[in-house]
Formats: C-alpha cells, sequence, structure tokens
C-alpha cells in the first residue's frame, strides 16, 4: 500500500506514503487515492476527508517521472485524462469537502493535488510550485486551470513559466493557500477545521461544492490534457526527462 487511512470520528484522513521517493504520485498511488476518496464518500458517518503527505519532508513532489519518462502522446494523454476523472476532478467534484494539509513540498502534481482539494493549510516548511516546464511539459492534473483561478492569470503565469518553488508565506499571500502553521501544529489545526465543518449540514454543504464549482469550465482541462500528450513526442521532453534521470540541468 502506497497510502496509509484513518478514520477518527467524522474526519477521514489519507496520508501518502512513498517516503523513498518523497511521496511521489505512480499509477498504483492514484488508484490507491481514487479508491480512499471513494470509500469515504460513499460512508455517511465520514463528513470531512484530510490528504497529507507521511513525514516532515513532502507533501507530495510531484509524479512518479520514471513511470512515463518514455510514454509517447497517446499514453500521456491517457494518463493525463486518467488522473482527471479518477483523482484530481474527482476530489474537486466530491459530495464531501476535502482538506489538503501540505506538511512540505507539493510539487507538479503534488501541489496540483492540493489544488483539487477545496481547502488548503501549510506548513511553514511547505514549498510549492510547477516545475514541469523544466522537463520540457506543462502541468497535466489540472495545474493550467486551477491555479489561475486560485492567484490569478497573472501570477499563475510566473510560477507556471518560471518553474520556481515559492514559500508557504508567499502562496499564503496570493491566495494559493488558506493559511499557514508550524508544522508540529499543521494536522491539529486542519482537524480543528474539519471537526468545524462536520458539524454543519451535509447536504447543504454538498450544494455549496457544486455551485461554487459551477463556475469552472470543462474546454480548459480538455486543452490541457491535449498539449500534454502532445509534449510527449517534441524533442524538450526527451532533454528535460533525460536531464532529471542523469541529475544534470537540461539543455534546451
Amino acid at each position: 500500500m502506497n497510502i496509509n487511512t484513518r478514520q477518527e470520528n467524522n474526519i477521514f484522513t489519507i496520508e501518502i506514503n512513498r517516503p523513498e521517493s518523497l511521496n511521489a504520485l505512480n499509477g498504483q498511488t492514484l488508484q490507491e487515492i481514487n479508491e480512499a476518496v471513494s470509500h469515504a464518500e460513499e460512508n455517511p458517518e465520514i463528513r470531512v476527508i484530510i490528504i497529507t503527505g507521511s513525514g516532515e519532508k513532502s507533501f507530495v513532489a510531484g509524479a512518479d517521472i520514471k513511470e512515463f519518462s518514455d510514454y509517447n502522446a497517446d499514453q500521456a494523454e491517457e494518463m493525463s485524462r486518467k488522473g482527471h476523472i479518477n483523482v484530481f476532478d474527482k476530489i474537486e467534484n466530491l459530495k464531501k469537502p476535502v482538506i489538503a494539509a501540505i506538511n512540505g513540498f507539493a510539487l507538479g502534481g503534488g501541489l496540483e493535488l492540493a489544488m483539487a482539494c477545496h481547502i488548503r493549510y501549510a506548513s511553514e516548511t511547505a514549498r510549492l510550485g510547477l516545475p514541469e516546464v523544466t522537463l520540457g511539459l506543462i502541468p497535466g492534473y489540472g495545474g493550467t486551470q486551477r491555479l489561475p483561478k486560485l492567484v490569478g492569470k497573472g501570477i499563475a503565469n510566473e510560477i507556471i513559466f518560471s518553474a520556481k518553488m515559492i514559500p508557504a508565506q508567499r502562496a499564503k499571500e496570493i491566495g494559493l493557500v488558506n493559511d499557514v502553521f508550524p508544522l508540529a501544529e499543521l494536522m491539529d489545526k486542519t482537524k480543528e477545521l474539519a471537526s468545524t465543518i462536520s458539524k454543519n449540514s451535509p447536504l447543504a454543504i454538498t450544494e455549496a461544492i457544486a455551485a461554487v464549482n459551477a463556475s469552472y469550465s470543462e474546454n480548459g482541462f480538455e486543452k490541457e490534457i491535449k498539449s500534454f500528450g502532445k509534449l510527449f513526442e517534441l524533442e524538450d521532453k526527451e532533454e528535460g526527462v533525460a536531464a532529471f534521470m542523469e541529475k544534470r540541468k537540461p539543455n534546451f
């Protein structure tokens, strides 16, 4: 198992647990998240879901690049589409609120996972970013669509184009995370919020989620999926991934 789950009263926590890869997302992990989220949604005793990473260093450090480094365009597009349907869109449109407790690095697919959640709390040690362009790629799990809605187009472009990591406090300033706490307090503060939410009407919250999400357009996500797949057959992706594997800077 690549995740740990636990239920405390009405709160269900999903902890991504791949410490050897800084909790990077591979296909198996995404499938386990899908199954855990489905279980939580169907269990009437569960009111709120928390997603976090194991350890003190990383929430999710990205997608597992080794798993898709040799994909062609069709395979990459299918990976992106499957991820959207089974995990990222599913979380965003879940009938129950999902809170991300970002305990460390949230990069690439990790930041995309956090952005799919309805609320984001972060530790003071967290670092967030979308480094895909350093690989000759773009975010493929909703990053180009959710980030502008959270922080505005200009700041989103800066984050995506520069591939820089931003500290937690800056993420709070731009609206990427709701609040920031010392690492030792992060889970307690997240559970406090979850407990407060769990006391409110679950039917009303379900409708509130749907109403807030109604402003989103599916067209942008489709464009992202197509572009993500296309880049897998261009030379920049080959150089970017090779450089990552060889632990050197890419030469685009």
